[in-house]
Protein backbone atom coordinates (compact mmCIF):
# COMPACT_ATOMS: atom_id res chain seq x y z
CA UNK A 1 0.00 0.00 0.00
CA UNK A 2 2.82 2.34 1.13
CA UNK A 3 4.32 1.55 -2.47
CA UNK A 4 1.59 2.58 -4.31
CA UNK A 5 1.36 6.04 -2.26
CA UNK A 6 4.90 6.73 -2.95
CA UNK A 7 4.43 5.87 -7.01
CA UNK A 8 1.91 7.86 -6.88
CA UNK A 9 3.50 11.25 -5.73
CA UNK A 10 6.79 10.02 -8.26
CA UNK A 11 4.13 10.07 -11.05
CA UNK A 12 2.48 13.59 -9.59
CA UNK A 13 6.01 15.06 -9.99
CA UNK A 14 6.82 13.46 -13.50
CA UNK A 15 4.00 15.07 -14.53
CA UNK A 16 4.63 18.41 -13.50
CA UNK A 17 8.14 18.53 -14.85
CA UNK A 18 6.92 17.49 -17.73
CA UNK A 19 4.42 20.33 -17.80
CA UNK A 20 7.21 22.85 -16.67
CA UNK A 21 9.96 22.01 -19.53
CA UNK A 22 11.23 19.27 -18.11
CA UNK A 23 14.47 20.70 -16.04
CA UNK A 24 11.61 22.38 -13.36
CA UNK A 25 13.42 25.51 -13.85
CA UNK A 26 9.53 27.56 -14.18
CA UNK A 27 8.23 25.43 -11.55
CA UNK A 28 11.37 26.56 -9.29
CA UNK A 29 10.84 30.47 -10.34
CA UNK A 30 7.02 30.15 -9.54
CA UNK A 31 7.96 28.95 -6.20
CA UNK A 32 10.57 31.53 -5.60
CA UNK A 33 8.13 33.89 -6.34
CA UNK A 34 5.66 32.61 -3.96
CA UNK A 35 7.91 32.68 -1.31
CA UNK A 36 9.12 36.36 -1.66
CA UNK A 37 5.35 37.27 -1.88
CA UNK A 38 4.60 35.38 1.18
CA UNK A 39 7.63 36.81 3.30
CA UNK A 40 6.95 40.43 2.13
CA UNK A 41 3.30 39.75 2.99
CA UNK A 42 4.82 38.48 6.62
CA UNK A 43 6.43 41.89 6.77
CA UNK A 44 4.01 43.75 6.28
CA UNK A 45 1.52 41.93 8.17
CA UNK A 46 3.79 42.96 11.09
CA UNK A 47 3.93 46.54 10.75
CA UNK A 48 0.14 46.43 9.84
CA UNK A 49 -0.79 44.85 13.40
CA UNK A 50 1.08 47.85 14.78
CA UNK A 51 -1.48 49.84 16.93
CA UNK A 52 -1.87 53.39 16.46
CA UNK A 53 -0.29 55.89 18.91
CA UNK A 54 -2.75 57.79 21.07
CA UNK A 55 -2.50 61.74 20.79
CA UNK A 56 -2.59 65.10 22.79
CA UNK A 57 -6.70 66.27 21.96
CA UNK A 58 -5.26 69.40 23.05
CA UNK A 59 -2.71 70.24 20.99
CA UNK A 60 -5.14 68.52 18.06
CA UNK A 61 -7.97 71.06 18.66
CA UNK A 62 -5.34 73.94 19.16
CA UNK A 63 -3.71 73.31 15.81
CA UNK A 64 -7.03 72.63 14.15
CA UNK A 65 -8.72 75.70 15.03
CA UNK A 66 -5.12 77.66 13.93
CA UNK A 67 -5.79 75.88 10.59
CA UNK A 68 -9.25 76.56 10.06
CA UNK A 69 -8.90 79.97 11.41
CA UNK A 70 -11.12 79.76 13.94
CA UNK A 71 -11.85 79.68 17.90
CA UNK A 72 -12.53 76.14 19.52
CA UNK A 73 -15.68 76.96 21.07
CA UNK A 74 -17.91 73.90 22.90
CA UNK A 75 -18.02 70.93 20.56
CA UNK A 76 -14.69 71.60 18.26
CA UNK A 77 -12.87 69.29 20.64
CA UNK A 78 -15.41 66.67 20.39
CA UNK A 79 -15.72 66.91 17.44
CA UNK A 80 -12.41 66.88 15.84
CA UNK A 81 -11.73 63.99 18.16
CA UNK A 82 -14.43 62.31 16.13
CA UNK A 83 -12.93 63.19 12.91
CA UNK A 84 -9.68 62.05 13.84
CA UNK A 85 -10.86 58.68 15.10
CA UNK A 86 -12.09 57.69 11.81
CA UNK A 87 -9.39 59.09 9.70
CA UNK A 88 -7.32 57.29 11.85
CA UNK A 89 -9.36 53.66 11.17
CA UNK A 90 -8.54 54.66 7.66
CA UNK A 91 -5.13 55.84 7.32
CA UNK A 92 -3.08 54.22 9.71
CA UNK A 93 -0.44 51.60 8.38
CA UNK A 94 -2.06 49.53 6.10
CA UNK A 95 -5.37 51.33 5.77
CA UNK A 96 -8.40 50.03 6.80
CA UNK A 97 -7.88 45.84 7.09
CA UNK A 98 -10.86 44.50 8.24
CA UNK A 99 -12.67 44.24 4.46
CA UNK A 100 -8.88 42.98 3.16
CA UNK A 101 -9.42 40.54 0.65
CA UNK A 102 -5.40 39.96 -0.01
CA UNK A 103 -2.66 38.92 1.93
CA UNK A 104 -1.77 40.38 4.20
CA UNK A 105 -4.55 41.88 5.69
CA UNK A 106 -6.72 38.70 5.10
CA UNK A 107 -4.97 36.62 7.32
CA UNK A 108 -4.59 39.36 10.14
CA UNK A 109 -7.48 39.10 12.71
CA UNK A 110 -6.08 41.58 15.53
CA UNK A 111 -6.28 44.73 13.93
CA UNK A 112 -9.61 44.27 11.94
CA UNK A 113 -10.99 43.28 15.40
CA UNK A 114 -9.09 46.38 17.34
CA UNK A 115 -10.55 48.89 14.43
CA UNK A 116 -13.79 47.05 15.57
CA UNK A 117 -13.87 48.10 18.89
CA UNK A 118 -12.86 51.78 17.54
CA UNK A 119 -15.57 51.77 15.39
CA UNK A 120 -18.30 50.48 17.94
CA UNK A 121 -17.18 54.05 20.05
CA UNK A 122 -17.24 56.05 17.08
CA UNK A 123 -21.22 54.91 15.92
CA UNK A 124 -22.33 55.42 19.52
CA UNK A 125 -21.42 59.04 19.92
CA UNK A 126 -22.03 59.81 16.30
CA UNK A 127 -25.68 58.48 17.21
CA UNK A 128 -25.34 60.62 20.66
CA UNK A 129 -24.51 63.73 18.82
CA UNK A 130 -27.13 63.17 16.12
CA UNK A 131 -29.76 62.50 18.91
CA UNK A 132 -29.45 64.91 21.87
CA UNK A 133 -25.81 66.56 21.53
CA UNK A 134 -27.20 68.81 18.87
CA UNK A 135 -30.28 69.44 19.45
CA UNK A 136 -31.45 72.43 22.59
CA UNK A 137 -34.58 69.52 23.01
CA UNK A 138 -36.99 66.36 21.88
CA UNK A 139 -38.87 68.29 19.01
CA UNK A 140 -35.92 70.01 17.73
CA UNK A 141 -34.76 69.37 14.27
CA UNK A 142 -31.44 67.53 13.78
CA UNK A 143 -28.82 68.53 12.16
CA UNK A 144 -28.67 67.96 8.62
CA UNK A 145 -24.63 66.82 8.36
CA UNK A 146 -24.95 64.29 11.50
CA UNK A 147 -28.23 63.44 9.94
CA UNK A 148 -25.31 62.05 7.18
CA UNK A 149 -22.62 61.08 9.59
CA UNK A 150 -24.34 58.75 11.53
CA UNK A 151 -25.28 56.17 9.09
CA UNK A 152 -22.62 56.38 7.07
CA UNK A 153 -20.45 54.83 10.29
CA UNK A 154 -23.10 52.51 10.70
CA UNK A 155 -22.48 51.01 7.14
CA UNK A 156 -21.33 47.17 6.89
CA UNK A 157 -17.64 47.44 8.32
CA UNK A 158 -16.70 44.21 5.86
CA UNK A 159 -17.99 45.77 2.43
CA UNK A 160 -15.04 45.60 -0.13
CA UNK A 161 -16.95 46.96 -3.08
CA UNK A 162 -19.76 48.49 -4.56
CA UNK A 163 -19.59 50.41 -2.14
CA UNK A 164 -16.66 50.08 0.05
CA UNK A 165 -16.62 50.92 3.77
CA UNK A 166 -13.58 52.98 3.24
CA UNK A 167 -15.86 55.50 0.82
CA UNK A 168 -19.14 55.02 3.35
CA UNK A 169 -16.82 56.03 6.12
CA UNK A 170 -15.10 58.84 4.37
CA UNK A 171 -18.71 60.57 3.22
CA UNK A 172 -19.24 60.40 7.30
CA UNK A 173 -16.08 61.89 7.95
CA UNK A 174 -16.57 65.01 5.55
CA UNK A 175 -20.12 65.45 6.89
CA UNK A 176 -18.77 65.95 10.44
CA UNK A 177 -16.29 68.38 8.97
CA UNK A 178 -19.06 70.30 7.09
CA UNK A 179 -20.61 70.47 10.77
CA UNK A 180 -17.55 71.47 12.38
CA UNK A 181 -17.34 74.24 10.19
CA UNK A 182 -20.79 75.71 10.78
CA UNK A 183 -20.26 75.04 14.53
CA UNK A 184 -17.01 77.16 14.45
CA UNK A 185 -18.60 80.02 11.98
CA UNK A 186 -19.72 82.66 13.91
CA UNK A 187 -21.57 83.36 10.59
CA UNK A 188 -23.54 80.84 10.51
CA UNK A 189 -25.78 79.86 14.03
CA UNK A 190 -27.48 76.35 12.28
CA UNK A 191 -24.94 74.34 13.84
CA UNK A 192 -25.01 73.42 17.63
CA UNK A 193 -23.64 71.84 20.54
CA UNK A 194 -25.60 71.33 23.28
CA UNK A 195 -23.24 70.56 26.42
CA UNK A 196 -25.84 69.86 29.21
CA UNK A 197 -25.54 67.18 32.03
CA UNK A 198 -28.94 65.35 30.63
CA UNK A 199 -27.33 65.43 26.97
CA UNK A 200 -23.52 63.27 28.81
CA UNK A 201 -25.93 61.00 31.31
CA UNK A 202 -27.60 59.73 28.02
CA UNK A 203 -23.96 58.77 25.86
CA UNK A 204 -22.53 57.53 29.20
CA UNK A 205 -25.79 55.58 29.83
CA UNK A 206 -25.43 53.31 26.59
CA UNK A 207 -21.39 53.50 27.53
CA UNK A 208 -22.18 51.46 30.61
CA UNK A 209 -23.51 48.70 29.39
CA UNK A 210 -20.90 48.50 26.38
CA UNK A 211 -18.32 48.52 28.85
CA UNK A 212 -20.14 45.77 31.25
CA UNK A 213 -20.39 43.68 28.35
CA UNK A 214 -16.59 44.10 27.15
CA UNK A 215 -15.70 43.62 30.81
CA UNK A 216 -18.06 40.23 30.99
CA UNK A 217 -16.85 38.70 27.88
CA UNK A 218 -12.63 39.06 29.07
CA UNK A 219 -13.46 37.92 32.18
CA UNK A 220 -14.86 34.88 30.41
CA UNK A 221 -11.35 34.09 29.21
CA UNK A 222 -11.07 31.85 32.06
CA UNK A 223 -14.27 30.33 32.23
CA UNK A 224 -17.40 32.17 34.63
CA UNK A 225 -20.39 30.59 35.27
CA UNK A 226 -23.52 31.47 33.87
CA UNK A 227 -25.79 33.89 36.30
CA UNK A 228 -28.71 33.40 34.04
CA UNK A 229 -28.42 29.39 34.65
CA UNK A 230 -28.08 29.59 38.61
CA UNK A 231 -31.26 31.99 39.23
CA UNK A 232 -33.08 29.46 36.95
CA UNK A 233 -32.19 26.87 39.05
CA UNK A 234 -33.15 28.66 42.17
CA UNK A 235 -35.82 26.61 44.34
CA UNK A 236 -38.18 29.87 45.43
CA UNK A 237 -39.77 27.53 48.58
CA UNK A 238 -36.44 26.56 50.08
CA UNK A 239 -34.09 29.30 50.75
CA UNK A 240 -31.63 27.29 52.81
CA UNK A 241 -31.36 24.53 49.52
CA UNK A 242 -27.61 24.57 48.26
CA UNK A 243 -27.53 26.49 44.97
CA UNK A 244 -27.11 25.05 41.95
CA UNK A 245 -24.72 26.34 39.21
CA UNK A 246 -25.17 26.86 36.00
CA UNK A 247 -22.27 25.64 33.18
CA UNK A 248 -19.09 27.85 33.00
CA UNK A 249 -19.16 30.11 29.81
CA UNK A 250 -15.66 30.21 28.62
CA UNK A 251 -14.34 32.16 25.59
CA UNK A 252 -12.81 29.45 23.06
CA UNK A 253 -9.35 29.68 23.63
CA UNK A 254 -9.09 31.03 19.48
CA UNK A 255 -11.49 34.25 20.29
CA UNK A 256 -9.49 35.26 23.33
CA UNK A 257 -6.93 37.39 21.06
CA UNK A 258 -10.02 39.10 19.79
CA UNK A 259 -12.09 39.98 22.86
CA UNK A 260 -9.05 41.61 24.04
CA UNK A 261 -8.40 43.41 20.78
CA UNK A 262 -11.75 45.01 20.11
CA UNK A 263 -11.79 45.77 24.04
CA UNK A 264 -8.22 47.84 23.64
CA UNK A 265 -9.53 49.27 20.68
CA UNK A 266 -12.79 50.72 22.18
CA UNK A 267 -10.87 51.96 24.99
CA UNK A 268 -8.16 53.66 22.47
CA UNK A 269 -11.14 55.49 21.19
CA UNK A 270 -12.92 56.03 24.38
CA UNK A 271 -9.10 57.54 25.98
CA UNK A 272 -9.22 60.09 23.55
CA UNK A 273 -13.40 60.98 23.65
CA UNK A 274 -13.06 61.25 27.41
CA UNK A 275 -10.12 63.77 26.61
CA UNK A 276 -12.79 65.84 24.62
CA UNK A 277 -15.19 65.87 26.83
CA UNK A 278 -13.13 66.69 30.01
CA UNK A 279 -12.28 69.96 27.50
CA UNK A 280 -15.98 70.71 25.81
CA UNK A 281 -18.47 69.64 29.07
CA UNK A 282 -15.96 71.63 32.17
CA UNK A 283 -18.40 73.85 32.73
CA UNK A 284 -21.17 71.33 33.69
CA UNK A 285 -18.47 68.91 35.31
CA UNK A 286 -16.98 71.26 37.41
CA UNK A 287 -20.55 72.30 38.32
CA UNK A 288 -21.62 69.17 39.29
CA UNK A 289 -18.10 68.07 40.85
CA UNK A 290 -17.80 65.35 38.27
CA UNK A 291 -14.60 66.20 36.97
CA UNK A 292 -12.83 63.68 39.39
CA UNK A 293 -14.68 61.13 37.72
CA UNK A 294 -13.31 62.14 34.43
CA UNK A 295 -9.73 62.13 35.57
CA UNK A 296 -10.41 58.44 37.20
CA UNK A 297 -11.86 57.40 34.05
CA UNK A 298 -8.92 58.45 31.91
CA UNK A 299 -6.29 57.25 34.24
CA UNK A 300 -7.79 53.75 33.77
CA UNK A 301 -8.23 54.30 30.07
CA UNK A 302 -4.67 55.09 29.52
CA UNK A 303 -3.72 52.21 31.60
CA UNK A 304 -5.22 50.08 28.87
CA UNK A 305 -2.73 51.19 25.99
CA UNK A 306 0.66 49.72 28.17
CA UNK A 307 2.90 48.78 25.52
CA UNK A 308 2.22 44.46 25.37
CA UNK A 309 5.63 43.19 25.45
CA UNK A 310 4.21 39.48 24.56
CA UNK A 311 4.25 38.31 21.31
CA UNK A 312 0.69 36.57 21.77
CA UNK A 313 -1.77 37.10 24.65
CA UNK A 314 -1.16 35.12 27.45
CA UNK A 315 -4.06 33.28 29.17
CA UNK A 316 -2.80 32.37 32.42
CA UNK A 317 -5.53 30.61 34.89
CA UNK A 318 -5.85 33.85 37.02
CA UNK A 319 -3.78 32.94 39.94
CA UNK A 320 -1.50 30.89 37.53
CA UNK A 321 2.06 31.00 36.48
CA UNK A 322 1.48 32.92 33.31
CA UNK A 323 -0.34 36.16 32.88
CA UNK A 324 -3.45 36.80 31.79
CA UNK A 325 -4.03 39.74 29.80
CA UNK A 326 -8.08 39.61 29.51
CA UNK A 327 -8.26 39.76 32.72
CA UNK A 328 -5.93 42.69 33.19
CA UNK A 329 -7.91 44.51 30.53
CA UNK A 330 -11.23 43.46 32.34
CA UNK A 331 -9.79 45.20 35.58
CA UNK A 332 -9.03 48.77 33.79
CA UNK A 333 -12.70 48.49 32.14
CA UNK A 334 -14.39 47.66 35.07
CA UNK A 335 -12.67 50.07 37.44
CA UNK A 336 -13.71 52.88 34.29
CA UNK A 337 -16.64 51.88 34.31
CA UNK A 338 -17.66 51.78 37.99
CA UNK A 339 -16.02 55.85 37.54
CA UNK A 340 -18.80 56.18 34.57
CA UNK A 341 -21.34 55.16 36.96
CA UNK A 342 -20.41 57.69 40.01
CA UNK A 343 -20.33 59.91 37.07
CA UNK A 344 -23.76 59.38 36.04
CA UNK A 345 -24.87 59.83 39.61
CA UNK A 346 -23.68 62.99 40.22
CA UNK A 347 -24.64 64.23 36.71
CA UNK A 348 -27.87 63.24 37.61
CA UNK A 349 -28.10 65.40 41.14
CA UNK A 350 -30.06 68.80 40.48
Amino acid sequence: MSGRIRQFFRDKKDDIQDYTGGSGVIGKFILGLLLVYLLVAMVLGIYWSSEPDTFSVRDHTRTLASTMNREPVTGFATTATMIRIAETLLDKPGGYISNDLLLPGLWLDNMPNWEYGALVQLRDLSRAMRKDISRSQSQSAEDRDLTIAEPQFHFDSGSWAIPSTENEYRRGINALKRYLNRLSDPAQADAQFFARADNLNNWLADLETRLGSLSRTLSESVGKASVSDAVANLDPDDPLAEDTEGEDVKTPWTKIDDVFYEARGSAWALLHIFRAVEVDFRKVLQDKNAMASVKQIIIELEGTQASMWSPVILNGSGFGVLANHSLTMAAYLSRANAAISDMRDLLSRG
